[in-house]
């Protein structure tokens, strides 16, 4: 799990745990009993786990308390707190739903076989307004079989991840994984979200086929390497990939260049450079990938100037077209983002992250060898896509003296990458 974002807040475990326990009704403007809840994350003790459940045992029926609640049995779930197990399946008969989601979720981060808290979940897929995917994904993971029919009933679901989760759950309860070519399908869907979440329920169902689908799925590349890598480590501790089967899906979603991508948004008639340039801001980044795309296609002489002008104005800030901008300066192959795009392979803030390896990408396309030291500086990360990008750009400039750098690196996918580069030159 990446906690870098975790200990934002610049809190004590005993001032976490003291203001988690002020009641609601005493808390100034300027504390927060949530980031209090989720501050103790950092904080894996038995004392900040009592401090927890009595915040969930708080009854103040406020919206503020009730949030307090979720945010305490969501940081109870992560902490894997079994000793609040008996507190959490309380909450499954809880009046507000959100509640119940994050019951049902912390529970299933725990773990429990016990066939009564199971079925009580279970139960729940009768209960109108809950959030069934939740519950379907949770029911799944604890392979509780039982409830196999309850959820079938919602494999043909209007709510598009509902449904995925439970095609996958009855995939992997029944062991008959013929269905998965629906999850697969939903990789193309319309909504961002449904392409989201079925490539979790792709990672659920271990289904490494859909590898090569998930490299092309519109969204953000966060997500596509994710499923990539945590398909690739399942599946080759079973045997059923090897690095060599996975690697030309890898490199090509961190390449990431739009034409890769099977987008599923249109226009029907070219907008202006303008509105592509405010795509690189959408949430939905398969609606960036089609803005890069064309002005990539359409704008090429003239986006260069655009991109500098929105980077000045916005981008500068904005870590979602941050990184879509950098990108595009390489495509473009236009030298004079070179400073730009160094000063974005070193930014050191964490919302920037994506970026970093973005640049070292975008390096490699405009050429120039003078990068070289610096991305074999980006070697010595932490960040395995950022080190793995900086391996690609650096072979494609023609200098591999960085596997030798990689070849005893910390992560396996870096290591891979570095002994694959020294096979190739007979090392």
């Amino acid at each position: 799990m990446d906690k870098r974002f975790f200990s934002f807040f610049n809190l004590t475990e005993e001032q976490a745990i003291a203001l988690l326990d002020t009641p609601q009704d005493q808390i100034s403007e300027n504390d927060s009993r949530y980031i209090a809840a989720s501050h103790l994350i950092n904080f894996p003790t038995e004392q900040s786990i009592q401090a927890l459940m009595r915040a969930v045992q708080q009854d103040d029926p406020v919206l503020e308390n009730r949030i307090v609640r979720r945010k305490s049995l969501e940081t109870l779930g992560r902490l894997k707190a079994e000793q609040a197990l008996p507190l959490i399946r309380s909450c499954l008969g809880d009046e507000d739903c959100y509640t119940v989601e994050n019951a049902v979720w912390a529970i299933g981060e725990i773990g429990t076989q016990n066939s009564e808290i199971l079925e009580e979940i279970a139960g729940l897929l009768a209960k109108p307004k809950q959030t069934y995917r939740v519950i379907i994904h949770t029911l799944a993971k604890s392979n509780y079989k039982p409830a196999l029919e309850k959820i079938r009933h919602f494999v043909d679901d209007s709510d598009v991840p509902t449904a995925s989760a439970a095609i996958t759950a009855v995939c992997r309860l029944s062991q008959d994984y013929s269905d998965m070519g629906k999850v697969v399908a939903i990789l193309q869907n319309p909504a961002v979200l449904g392409r989201r979440l079925a490539i979790q329920d792709l990672i659920d169902a271990r289904y490494y086929t859909a590898i090569p689908d998930i490299s092309r799925c519109p969204v953000s590349l966060v997500f596509r390497l994710r499923g990539i890598r945590m398909l690739a480590e399942a599946g080759i501790q079973e045997g059923k990939v090897t690095f060599e089967t996975i690697q030309p899906a890898l490199e090509q979603s961190l390449f990431d260049h739009p034409e890769t991508l099977s987008l599923v948004h249109r226009y029907e008639e070219l907008p202006p450079i303008s509105a592509l340039i405010r795509g690189l801001y959408e949430t939905d980044f398969g609606r960036c990938y089609l803005a890069s795309k064309l002005l990539i296609e359409q704008y090429a002489e003239a986006a260069p100037s655009a991109l500098f002008q929105t980077y000045e104005e916005e981008a500068y800030t904005d870590y979602g077209a941050h990184f879509h901008v950098v990108k595009l300066f390489g495509w473009l192959k236009h030298a004079p983002a070179y400073n730009l795009l160094l000063e974005a392979l070193q930014n050191q803030q964490p919302q920037f992250q994506k970026s970093r390896a973005a640049a070292a990408i975008a390096l490699g396309e405009l050429g120039d060898p003078a990068c070289i030291p610096y991305l074999k500086a980006s070697l010595e990360t932490k960040i395995w896509d950022l080190k793995y990008a900086a391996l690609m750009s650096l072979e494609k400039l023609g200098d591999t003296s960085g596997r030798e750098i990689a070849a005893a690196d910390e992560d396996w996918l870096v290591r891979a990458k570095a002994e694959q580069l020294c096979a190739t030159l007979s090392c």
